[in-house]
């Protein structure tokens, strides 16, 4: 009788348990399962595939302000704090707790690296050079932060993302910048740009009363395996073995895709704290650099004897690369006005090379866009600059210039541009005006935060354009002081 007893007690607490993982699933606690990258790439079916979109559509919702929560002992945020002193530009992580909140429900990774990020907007987030964390009283800053979540924990990825940048909207009273431009590379099928959305960043000191609250932040997709993985599961690329590179300024020297050499150095290789390159090499960097740099160099320069214009340069930009993403992106970045770019000034990019040595354009770091204007390079007005001479259409940026001379691609950029500046899903005026209205409702309720920093939402051009006095809400076209960057640019892109 005892054991018959022992049984059912038995039995009925297994039902207990399974009814609590089951209501679990629907409620606040759950954990992600992981994505384990030292397993063999598996061909995905529909549902998996369908899946795994969801989850990032789910993670990167443009629509929503989930609360995010970096919790993190004293000692290691000492320590977070001390690498920045060393070298503001480490790339150093240290350990800590990741927190997601939607919906009502809560995922908790336990075991996450931080580090700091961001070029000229990197900054300390507590206190000043030297300075060890305060518990009462603390002096907040705002500050970029990546998160990788395979730093500790190899393989596991979140929402099937293996990493993610948190930035706060550095000079841009407007708080839509980048996530604007984002959201209309992937409007547009530019699908190789990273995601982005909104989220409230919340970061718990271990002994503090409470965590912090940094404010408003942007929450983007890294462009790492992740990354990779998600284009496979899209049906963009073939495998996410290629070669990833991430271009832009270094010593002086910027990556126009014509040169790989300065004062004698070769530009391509592997960026650390104490070294970088115009040309970095982001995967296979154990034994893969030398092929990597041969894959990279030869696609250029097989490229750069074919006379422009011609038949045999046309057969060789359609077998190498696809022209198609590369107009579209070019597209959106004209039509958004990003100076800090590879037509303009040789920056902010990555390429990729499936594993055919097929070359993809991804564009990156849109903050320098939506009348902010720069005396660089010959341009000096966004909004107004010619669309066909954005920046140099000469050998020293090839890629434009080989892709530009055929005549047809021509022709496709500028349809493109008009299609973006003339669609109300696109950058119609009246369209982007009320997405950015839309922005600023869905995020107003959040900007005040503890860093006492960014408190206020503002039609305003970013704190560093010293040009042309650009909004995005009110003005003409004219492009002078006052005037509306959506409505400027339609008419600049309509003389075409």
């Amino acid at each position: 009788m005892t054991k018959v007893f022992s049984k059912i007690v038995v039995s009925v607490f297994l039902v207990f348990v399974l009814a609590s993982c089951v209501n679990d699933d629907k409620g606040r606690d759950i954990s992600l399962p992981d994505d384990n990258d030292s397993q063999p790439e598996q061909k995905s079916d529909s549902v998996d595939t369908e899946q795994k979109s969801a989850d990032y559509n789910y993670l990167f919702d443009i629509d929503a302000v989930p609360e995010i929560t970096i919790s993190i002992t004293k000692a290691d945020w000492n320590q977070y704090l001390r690498n920045y002193d060393a070298n503001k530009d480490n790339s150093l992580y240290v350990p800590a707790a990741f927190t997601f909140k939607k919906d009502g429900k809560v995922w908790q990774r336990d075991s996450v690296g931080l580090r700091s990020r961001g070029n000229t907007s990197r900054r300390r987030p507590e206190g000043s050079s030297g300075q060890m964390h305060q518990s009462s009283g603390t002096d907040w800053h705002h500050s970029h932060f990546g998160i990788k979540f395979t730093e500790y924990e190899t393989g596991s990825s979140f929402f099937g993302c293996d990493r993610i940048v948190l930035k706060w909207f550095h000079g841009d009273p407007a708080y839509c910048r980048e996530v604007f431009c984002y959201d209309l590379f992937r409007r547009f099928g530019v699908w190789s740009a990273p995601r982005a959305s909104y989220c409230r960043l919340y970061i718990h000191v271990e002994g503090d009363a409470q965590p912090a609250y940094f404010g408003v932040y942007m929450l983007l997709e890294g462009v790492r395996k992740g990354w990779m993985k998600e284009r496979v599961y899209e049906g963009h690329l073939t495998s996410k073995d290629g070669n990833l590179w991430k271009c832009g300024w270094s010593a002086n020297n910027g990556a126009n895709l014509s040169d790989f050499n300065y004062n004698g150095t070769r530009q391509m290789g592997i960026s650390t704290d104490n070294m970088s390159y115009s040309y970095s090499l982001r995967t296979n960097k154990t034994q893969g650099l030398a092929a990597a740099q041969s894959e990279l160099y030869n696609f250029m320069e097989n490229m750069r004897p074919l006379t422009s214009g011609t038949v045999n340069l046309k057969q060789y930009l359609e077998q190498n690369m696809d022209v198609d993403l590369f107009l579209r992106a070019l597209a959106v970045n004209v039509a958004v006005g990003m100076w800090d770019d590879y037509w303009v000034n040789q920056n902010n990019y990555y390429c990729y090379f499936d594993i055919d040595h097929r070359f993809y354009f991804i564009p990156y770091d849109y903050d320098n866009t939506l009348g902010t204007s720069k005396h660089i390079n010959s341009l000096s007005n966004s909004g107004t600059q010619d669309p066909l001479h954005w920046g140099s259409r000469d050998g020293d940026r090839l890629l434009v210039k080989k892709v530009l001379s055929q005549k047809e691609y021509e022709q496709r950029y500028v349809q493109y541009l008009k299609q973006i500046v003339s669609d109300p899903d696109l950058m119609q005026p009246d369209a982007a005006i009320a997405r950015v209205k839309h922005f600023e409702s869905l995020i107003a309720p959040y900007v005040q935060n503890d860093t006492g920093e960014d408190m206020v939402i503002e039609d305003k051009p970013r704190q560093d354009d010293g040009d042309i006095d650009y909004r995005l809400l009110t003005g003409n076209d004219n492009g002078a002081n006052g005037s509306n960057f959506f409505k400027t640019k339609k008419r600049a892109i309509d003389k075409l």
